[in-house]
């Protein structure tokens, strides 16, 4: 089974948690979709097919190759693109997204107006701001919220693989009086740490929680405020980046090279 799949097993099983529905929408985010074309890719320009239902228009997608195989019965043209790209281009056009459809129990349409929305709630950024923490502490958080964070939380470690050792999630005191909750993460290379902070981000919105807000700060391991979070905090580990063998191609598919976005025609 995929994330998806999986995702979308346990809104199946649970349709009124609020948590499970937005973890459906969360692992289509993040996960690579593969596109029924109309015809080859022409450069970067490509051209899904749109079928025409009672419910409107709708593209295909699905979330292994051999799903998208086993639909067409044959070869067939396709794009691989993450799903948030794929809601990028169809937002405000009228055409919806299917996935899965014929070939799995994770089939689901998705309406225009929930790619619209998906694709509203991937836009917020975090905000960076300035403070200086005095304190820190365990986190002073109901197992309820936790029960609705760390999954979140976790689900956005796998695309972290190698980008960090662990993360540490404390309770927090700043300068002026100001207390909250802060999620360090230790090692991080700078170039990667406003993806890193964009994730969580994306990661409390998709949570479920209906009212939250957590500072996102990087340390070393040598820093001080390590040291004490390390003893106080709940340490959260990240996976390992694993290193996959792969094959150079001499022409970089449609949809994969990120300094050249795809167009949907």
């Amino acid at each position: 089974m995929t994330p998806y799949d999986r995702a979308h097993a346990a809104m199946e099983a649970t349709p009124e948690n609020e948590a499970l529905r937005l973890a459906v929408y969360d692992r289509l985010a993040d996960a690579e979709l593969f596109v029924l074309l109309e015809e080859e890719p022409v450069d970067e320009d490509i051209t899904p097919q749109v079928f025409a239902t009672e419910d409107g228009d709708f593209i295909l997608a699905f979330d292994l190759e051999e799903r998208l195989s086993a639909f067409v019965g044959a070869p067939a043209p396709y794009a691989a693109l993450p799903g948030r790209v794929i809601a990028q281009n169809l937002s405000g056009e009228g055409v919806g997204l299917g996935i899965n459809l014929g070939v799995a129990n994770s089939a689901m349409l998705l309406p225009p107006e929930a790619l619209e929305w998906l694709t509203h709630t991937l836009t917020h950024a975090p905000q960076a701001t300035s403070a200086t923490p005095v304190a820190f502490d365990a986190p002073n958080l109901p197992p309820a919220v936790l029960g609705l964070l760390l999954p979140a939380f976790e689900a956005k470690f796998d695309q972290l693989a190698g980008l960090a050792t662990h993360a540490l999630l404390g309770g927090v005191t700043y300068e002026g009086g100001g207390r909250g909750h802060v999620l360090a993460f230790v090692g991080a290379p700078e170039p990667a740490q406003p993806g890193i902070a964009k994730a969580m981000a994306e990661a409390l919105a998709f949570s479920g929680l209906e009212a939250g807000e957590i500072d996102v700060t990087f340390l070393k391991e040598d820093d001080a405020a390590t040291e004490v979070l390390m003893e106080k905090a709940l340490v959260l580990h990240l996976p390992e980046r694993v290193e996959e063998e792969v094959q150079e191609l001499g022409r970089t598919p449609p949809g994969m090279d990120p300094d050249k976005p795809p167009i949907l025609r």
